[in-house]
């Protein structure tokens, strides 16, 4: 269906405003003619409809043809009558129907602009609500109406363009005044003052145009009418505009706003499109991660987090006082996901929830409270299978963000430029001694990375730049950790426990990188009761990794005495995975309200 009469009025009012400032400004003549040729196409449609509207195009030729304007009581034929003769008959009709006389535009502007009181849901209407990423092309014609926030303003003269910003989403509205589709002259005044960042209410005709600056490239709004529904005060403690830019790139005179003052004022630092399109990334990892397990056969649980010992053993847990008691806030999920697992015949469960590390780690990488993603299985014959299965989730996960995500990405990157995230079908993996390999081919040292020794980040960065370049691949898994490093209910490698010197022995354990950054760490667990203890007590008494006290962990060890699936798993770091795959610099971009050890508010 095309647009109604009132629709192409409005546009054509628009697009003679931008003829006219185009001539204004005396632009290129092809720009010229391409406006012109749009308001002509725009009348011939309203022509098309109504040869009588005061807007329709009149044909001379016909017009001289019949003699022109006939004398005032004259024949001379029908005749088109003209605009004067038309404005003072509807002002007739109206003033027949009581209505005032339109001498001023007072009234008219109450209709169509100013302040609206403040919402209290008094009232519950049939109006239809338009998103801003729903102004397409295929809108065009018809009208909307749009609640967003005022990005930016500019009225001079008779005109006014806004910028409203919904989220991700940006689209440019035109107000114009005069002529029979203007809207009042006062509007422009008032709309020129309206501060940024308020939230408005738009009516208006959706037209087809060209604005590179907006997300809705292709659209822009012919402003009807504007209401105010909330006020934001003038002073910002930033432009929006100012932290929308590239932040690699800055032009000068330009501001660039320090990560510091966004994360003071973290509620308007996430008003910007990048963030918001961030925050949407990071709300689908997570979702990705359940419905893929749930397609496989796992089950959603939730662990406690208020624990009477600490998850892992260790100094880094925070700790409170629980009715007099002493406890700590979890650092992993670890124990309890094995004891449903395994223990509770649950066999395939995951969780989604938050970490608590009390590490005073001031990196561009570690947060105090993260969003951990962890799955826990029973295997049947080998942990690579646990290895099989993260393999496909990663997979699923990264070509869904690359395919459903795309606009999201694209907003992203114009603010923080990144490389797109590479990844094979399935991941690439090689052993703990393998990596070692390539890093002193290299030329890193025994010195610099010994040979059982937890990577460093210097050379996890490193190794990562080897695998791209020689793989293609941005995500890679390496297993076969020596178990020194590892926790206490790591199963240890068959082949090398109790035959090596203990500083020599493997486990059957694993990372996954991403960008040369660990995002996960997992094993194959210990299930065995016997064994179980026999680790417990030697990591406790100093060897290996460390290890609670036997007897803080008692209900767990317990929990192994009547049978337990053979089983392992891993957990994921949320903030890191989103980071990494978006190529950011710190990983407080990706927390709405991050925590880290100098910064609890806001």
């Amino acid at each position: 269906m095309g647009a109604s009469l009132e629709e192409l009025a409005a546009a054509i009012g628009v697009q003679g405003a931008k003829v006219k400032e185009l001539k204004t400004a005396k632009a290129d003549a092809g720009a010229i003619k391409e406006a012109v040729d749009a308001l002509l196409a725009l009348k011939k449609e309203l022509t098309a409809l109504d040869p009588s509207h005061a807007l329709a195009i009149v044909d001379k030729k016909a017009k001289k043809k019949g003699g022109g304007d006939a004398p005032k009581g004259g024949g001379g034929g029908a005749q088109k009558p003209s605009k004067k003769e038309l404005r003072m008959a509807e002002r007739a009709k109206k003033a027949e129907a009581g209505a005032a006389a339109p001498k001023a535009d007072a009234s008219a502007s109450a209709d169509v602009f100013g302040e609206v009181p403040t919402i209290m849901s008094t009232e519950l209407s049939n109006k239809v609500w338009t998103p801003v990423s729903a102004v397409t092309y295929e809108a065009v014609g018809t009208t909307v109406l749009v609640r967003a926030r005022l990005h930016t303003v500019r009225a001079k003269g008779n005109l006014a363009f806004l910028v409203l910003r919904q989220g991700c989403f940006t689209v440019q509205a035109v107000a114009a005044a005069g002529g029979d589709a203007g809207v009042p002259k006062a509007m422009i005044a008032f709309v020129g003052k309206i501060p940024s960042e308020s939230i408005v209410d738009v009516e208006a005709v959706v037209a087809a145009a060209d604005v590179a600056s907006c997300s809705q490239s292709d659209v822009e709004l012919a402003v009807k009418s504007v209401f105010v529904v909330s006020k934001s005060l003038p002073d910002l403690p930033f432009q929006i505009v100012d932290a929308s830019r590239n932040e690699n790139e800055p032009k000068d005179g330009e501001v660039v706003v320090g990560l510091d003052t966004r994360l003071n004022h973290r509620v308007i630092d996430l008003r910007t499109p990048a963030n918001q399109a961030i925050m949407r990334v990071r709300a689908a990892v997570p979702l990705l991660f359940a419905s893929y397990l749930d397609a496989n056969g796992f089950v959603g649980t939730n662990s406690p987090k208020l624990l009477a010992g600490a998850s892992e053993g260790g100094s880094s847990v925070f700790k409170l006082d629980y009715f007099g008691r002493d406890c700590c806030l979890a650092q992993s999920p670890q124990l309890y996901k094995q004891m449903l697992s395994a223990c509770a015949d649950f066999e395939r469960i995951y969780e989604i929830g938050p970490v608590f590390r009390a590490e005073d780690s001031n990196t561009r990488r570690h947060l105090c409270e993260f969003t951990g993603l962890d799955f826990e299985m029973a295997i049947y014959e080998h942990y690579y299978e646990i290895l099989h299965v993260f393999s496909e989730l990663f997979a699923h996960i990264f070509s869904s963000l690359e395919s459903k995500f795309a606009k999201e990405l694209g907003i992203i990157s114009q603010v923080y430029p990144f490389e797109p995230f590479k990844f094979l079908p399935k991941a690439l993996r090689i052993s703990f001694a393998e990596g070692i390999e390539l890093l002193r081919a290299a030329g890193v040292t025994e010195e610099m990375q010994g040979s059982f020794d937890d990577l460093s980040t210097e050379n996890e960065k490193t190794l990562g730049d080897i695998v791209k370049a020689k793989y293609g691949t941005d995500f890679f898994i390496m297993d076969k950790y020596p178990l020194s490093i590892r926790p206490f209910y790591t199963m240890p490698d068959p082949e090398t426990y109790g035959k090596v010197p203990p500083a020599q022995q493997l486990s059957n354990s694993f990372d996954m990188f991403m960008r040369g950054q660990e995002i996960v760490s997992g094993a194959q667990r210990v299930h065995d009761h016997a064994l179980l203890m026999e680790r417990v007590n030697f990591c406790h008494s100093g060897g290996g990794h460390g290890g609670p006290a036997p007897e803080d962990i008692k209900g767990y060890t317990d929990a192994f005495k009547y049978g337990a699936f053979p089983h392992g798993g891993g957990g994921v770091g949320l903030e890191r995975v989103v980071m990494l795959y978006l190529g950011l610099t710190n990983i407080r971009k990706v927390s709405c309200f991050p925590r880290d050890p100098t910064r609890l508010t806001p």
